[in-house]
């Protein structure tokens, strides 16, 4: 079995519900990273690329069910490149990486152009078919923007919670206050805003400038949830979103966004098509499942499989990017890890920066590569929890520290 590593990673800005990005399609909003990613590596030739994995969570609407290859085709890649949509909810683009990475091991690719994208500003609502002509009544239109719909009345009412309803169970299991929620948020956006003014997002970030059925946009060029000014005396004033005396409110949850998400990914002899050297090898991966409604703890057993599978244990691991979907979440793997907790998105993470569930993945992914070159560090998991009780890992060795001694293979 070969090797697969990161070559390249962008993404676009995170836009918040109704906000700069609200008027671009998803399938463009992919096509717009897509022909970034390949604008960035000139040397390699667009019918390269065995494959594109492409995440996306809802599929309903502009997406026409295989955004993979539709936005591949609007980004002008070769029509012989074929595409293929993953959909594990918000692990998605995670998933299509581990999924790209596993070809390339196997033979099957050298190249596999990996990502996600999620427009939640455009999900569509959605009408049941009637079960017979002519019906009389109402119908209910339902919006496909997040979490259950439609549900299966087979389903336990457990199950089928809301997913701020599941956290605020982790929370009373777990103990874990409305002070750690609301400290964590306000560590998010200011490890956020920190970076962007250090520079670090400014070559994952590729501005959005397209025109749109509401006319041309402006340079959208940084994240658009990001508050500077947030602290835990200003959250802590936000009333709990769910529950009357709860604890998760707007300010301690990753907000809903739109935004798309590209990662290059190839074997070691790749190197040569794409130009350039690559920056990690992919070292492990794990994905869990446990009852949907604890799905905010899935990412725990994922990472330590990833790390099992990497031959590695967490003392080994300098750098962390835990999707933050909600504050209580992120905390209860952190705590579950033992892990320090400054390796833990150092960056900023979702609860400041934006979650579109399907270009997530790929935006951890991508950061975490970074984190590893800049700190020098050898060991990086990138993990997600996904609704409906899923969870994935992924470990990247940081190809600095291996100085080219696997690429050969």
């Amino acid at each position: 079995m070969r090797d697969a590593y990161v070559y390249d990673a962008v993404r676009t800005p995170f836009g918040k519900l109704g906000g700069a990005l609200a008027g671009v399609r998803p399938d463009d909003l992919a096509a717009h990273v897509m022909a970034a990613l390949l604008e960035r590596n000139p040397a390699l030739a667009p019918g390269r690329i065995d494959d594109v994995v492409w995440g996306n969570a809802n599929g309903a609407g502009e997406e026409n069910r295989n955004v993979a290859r539709m936005a591949s085709l609007l980004a002008g890649l070769p029509v012989s490149v074929p595409g293929t949509t993953v959909n594990r909810l918000c692990g998605s683009s995670l998933d299509a990486a581990m999924m790209g990475s596993r070809a390339i091991e196997t033979g099957d690719a050298d190249l596999v152009l990996t990502g996600g994208v999620e427009s939640m500003s455009r999900a569509p609502w959605v009408l049941p078919k009637p079960d017979r002509a002519y019906p009389h009544g109402d119908v209910t239109a339902v919006s496909t923007t997040l979490g259950w719909r439609l549900v299966n009345p087979r389903m336990p009412a457990e199950w089928t919670v809301s997913l701020g309803e599941a956290n605020e169970q982790l929370a009373v299991e777990l103990r874990i206050s409305r002070e750690r929620q609301d400290e964590f948020a306000a560590r998010s956006h200011r490890l956020a805003q920190s970076a962007w003014e250090a520079g670090f997002y400014d070559d994952l970030v590729v501005p959005v400038t397209m025109s749109t059925g509401r006319g041309r946009l402006d340079d959208v060029a940084r994240d658009e949830t990001i508050r500077p000014a947030t602290t835990p005396d200003v959250l802590a004033k936000l009333a709990p979103a769910f529950r009357p005396d709860g604890t998760i409110t707007a300010g301690n949850a990753s907000p809903l966004n739109d935004g798309a998400s590209a990662v290059l990914l190839g074997s070691g002899p790749a190197a040569a098509a794409v130009g350039a050297e690559p920056v990690a090898r992919v070292a492990g991966r794990g994905v869990m499942a446990l009852e949907p409604q604890r799905f905010g703890l899935a990412p725990v057993e994922a990472g330590n499989r990833a790390l099992a599978r990497a031959g590695i244990d967490w003392s080994d691991v300098g750098a962390v990017e835990l999707n933050e979907a909600f504050a209580v979440q992120a905390l209860a793997c952190i705590d579950a890890w033992k892990v320090d907790p400054d390796v833990v998105n150092a960056r900023g993470g979702a609860v400041a920066i934006g979650h579109p569930l399907g270009a997530s993945g790929g935006r951890i992914l991508g950061t975490l590569a970074k984190r590893l070159r800049e700190s020098g560090e050898r060991w990086g998991v990138a993990a997600i929890c996904i609704g409906v009780g899923q969870g994935l890992a992924l470990v990247l060795e940081n190809e600095d520290v291996l100085g080219g001694r696997r690429r050969a293979g």
